[in-house]
């Protein structure tokens, strides 16, 4: 399936039934009253999120939804029937902004979550609802309320705790597939990767974490050059990304340190708060290099980017280094998830302090 992470569609709740203006008409009962019910209320829009979705491909092809009009009131006290909602599929992790002011207006972030978008119109009164000791033989009636309608932007932001960023055949889709569930395409040319793949990485029983791979960034890519900037995005929500570097690179006139270094740029241009995320250097490929250069780059890698961060050597390929990687994740993912569940922030400065 084709994965389609934006999408723009128009919605429109049901309108109110109309009210009724009736009276009773039974034999022996020349003057039986007001019997005319109120307008049934206009269906709802809904969004519900459901996460066995990944894409918002079916709202790129139908771009309205209209929920129906509740029934008109009638005679013999009989009350309109409500329109019937429409409840839209979402997968999780899907923004939903008013395309005409850009507010955001619902961020969809649990399974089963349900919200409005649009509601229905109120039904109108019917004269049954104006009878008094008064006024015994009402003949007002009331129109029903039209529903809401709006345009919305729906964007689809992948719930993944870790992300993989580098240029592109850094190897980042050979580690997904290394080290999770995820099948991604791979290839010996640039590219590979069209969208976002999403994989289940296991540490070990009741041990796992989400990792996305999204396509390689170059540089210019906040500005729109390549692909990776369409999904940029997608690394906003992720709590930690690995930097996939490729220390040995086919044509050796490129310099990783110069890619990694450009791609840190795009994503200060892009997002401040992506680029303050934390990060880790992983260098790929390192099963073609002999222990001496290997060891050489390494440390001049390390050196040229100012790094003091964790270093990791991999080899995607023959998995070297893999579960190392894996349980580093895991263990750093379960001291943000416990720090973030106790409600504690720690800054750095005064950590010493007492």
């Amino acid at each position: 399936m084709k994965f389609v992470d934006e999408a723009v569609i128009d919605i429109a709740a049901g309108d109110g039934g109309n009210g009724c203006a009736s009276f009773r008409h039974e034999k022996f009962k020349e003057f039986g009253g007001p019997d005319g019910g109120d307008g049934g209320r206009g269906g709802h829009v809904l969004a519900q999120a459901h996460s066995a979705l990944n894409t918002l491909v079916d709202f790129r092809f139908t771009r309205r939804f209209e929920a129906k009009r509740g029934e008109h009131g009638k005679g013999s006290d009989m009350f309109g029937a409500k329109g019937d909602d429409v409840v839209l599929r979402l997968p999780v992790g899907t923004v939903i902004t008013d395309a005409d002011t850009g507010e955001v207006l619902f961020e969809l972030l649990k399974d089963g979550e349900e919200v409005t978008l649009a509601k229905g119109g109120d039904g109108g009164f019917g004269n049954l609802h104006y009878k008094s000791s008064t006024n015994r033989a009402p003949r007002q009636k009331t129109l029903g309320h039209p529903g809401e309608r709006r345009t919305v932007k729906l964007e689809l932001k992948v719930l993944a705790d870790v992300g993989l960023l580098g240029m592109p055949n850094a190897g980042k889709s050979t580690l997904i597939a290394a080290v999770s569930n995820a099948r991604p395409k791979i290839a010996d040319y640039p590219f590979t990767t069209l969208h976002p793949n999403l994989g289940v990485v296991r540490a070990g029983p009741e041990r796992s974490f989400v990792v996305a791979d999204v396509p390689g960034l170059i540089e210019g890519a906040s500005e729109g050059a390549g692909l990776g900037h369409q999904f940029l995005r997608h690394l906003q929500r992720t709590r930690l990304l690995l930097h996939v570097l490729d220390v040995a690179p086919f044509d050796e006139g490129v310099d990783p340190v110069a890619q990694a270094k450009a791609i840190v740029a795009e994503l200060k241009k892009y997002d401040k708060e992506l680029y303050s995320k934390d990060r880790w250097l992983v260098l790929n490929k390192v099963d073609v290099l002999s222990p001496e250069e290997r060891d050489a780059k390494v440390k001049d890698i390390v050196k040229r980017l100012k790094y003091k961060g964790p270093v990791f050597e991999i080899s995607a390929l023959t998995r070297e280094g893999c579960d190392t990687l894996v349980q580093k994740v895991y263990e750093h993912l379960h001291q943000v998830h416990q720090a973030k569940q106790s409600n504690v922030a720690v800054d750095p400065r005064f950590a010493d302090r007492g």
